[in-house]
């Protein structure tokens, strides 16, 4: 079981969660901070399809777009719709199946045909709130709070966080973008030796924040898409999702949301792990400190099926592109959004 320590305030919880098992045998089931003994969650293979367009590079001699206009490629898209909680995923500039499934999702909000497409109609409507780039100094105390991530179980107990490893990762999850997409955006940055004061372009944008609350959360499996939605059935949020490699462990149904927890820590359980030579050493759980480099990454919002839940993960890059073992996987930036959308006992809808 997963076991997790209690901040002040959640005491309460921890009685809704102490039979918490496994995220189907895997994947942990941390609801209120409980026990959970999952292992990293296990990847496939499985990418997302050849992507249509090559990623778009900041052009510095060509003119910022003021706002209110309408936006003129996929990268103001991806960053627009991010801003109004339509994730693409990692912002990457590029047209991809994530990319055109939020737009999808934003069209049917807007009563428009439902194309993936940037055409007339779209653009039309989908204008820029500021533009899409921005600039990130970086300070002493931002690069001082790195620090590389422990291989072993062991070690990554002894840490105090399990912080950013890296500058590069620091700033792809705090502006949403793609590692590679900033590699490309700032050619001349030594990421192995980024000092305060370094300055980088990025992709303007930073956690969605809705103010409204969801009445309902859809999993849709066959397109690995999870969505939030009004009292009237709008979409107030749409993510990517990873789910469960094993047809028989995805949960179709309705569920319902049992306990909210951020920043979450993590129970490392050897029994669950009997062809690790490092359990069979060790013979005792450990708990994982929190942060986004915990195998639950930054949120745990766990759901009345023994086991499983939504939530972060420190690897953004695979989500909806990889599948887990039960656990319904989002970027650490969308779980984050969506902890401030739900509430205990809220229904989950898993569709097929």
């Amino acid at each position: 079981m997963l076991s997790f320590r209690m901040n002040r305030g959640f005491f309460l919880l921890l009685a809704l969660c102490l039979h918490a098992s496994l995220c189907a045998q895997s994947e942990p089931a941390p609801s209120g901070r409980p026990e959970d003994t999952p292992a990293l969650p296990a990847e496939s293979d499985a990418a997302e399809s050849p992507v249509e367009s090559e990623p778009v590079e900041a052009n510095p001699a060509e003119p910022p777009v003021a706002a209110a206009e309408p936006v003129r490629d996929w990268l103001e898209m991806q960053v627009e719709l991010a801003r109004r909680g339509f994730s693409s995923g990692s912002i990457d500039g590029v047209r991809g199946l994530q990319s055109a499934a939020a737009l999808r999702a934003f069209q049917q909000n807007e009563g428009l045909r439902e194309t993936g497409d940037l055409d007339k109609a779209t653009r039309a409507v989908l204008l820029l709130s500021a533009p899409a780039m921005t600039q990130h100094t970086f300070s002493s105390e931002e690069l001082a709070q790195l620090q590389p991530v422990s291989v072993t179980w062991l070690d990554k107990s002894e840490q105090s966080t399990l912080a950013y490893a890296t500058a590069l990762e620091f700033a792809a999850e705090r502006y949403h973008a793609s590692p590679k997409f900033l590699l490309k955006l700032n050619p001349g940055v030594d990421w192995d030796n980024v000092l305060p004061g370094v300055t980088i372009q990025v992709p303007d944008v930073g956690l969605f924040i809705s103010p409204t609350k969801a009445s309902r959360l859809h999993v849709r499996l066959a397109d690995h898409v999870l969505e939030a939605t009004d009292d009237t059935g709008r979409i107030i949020a749409h993510f990517p999702v990873s789910i469960a490699r094993n047809v028989e462990k995805r949960p179709v149904g309705e569920l319902h949301v049992t306990v909210i927890i951020p920043n979450p820590n993590y129970t490392f359980d050897p029994e669950v792990f009997p062809e690790s030579e490092e359990a069979k050493e060790l013979g005792r759980k450990l708990i994982i400190p929190p942060g986004p480099n915990n195998p639950v990454g930054l949120a745990w919002i766990g759901l009345d099926r023994p086991g499983y839940g939504i939530h972060g993960t420190p690897d953004p890059e695979k989500v909806g592109r990889t599948e887990s073992h039960g656990c319904f996987r989002l970027a650490n930036w969308d779980a984050q959004a969506l902890l401030k959308l739900v509430s205990v006992g809220l229904p989950v809808v898993v569709e097929p």
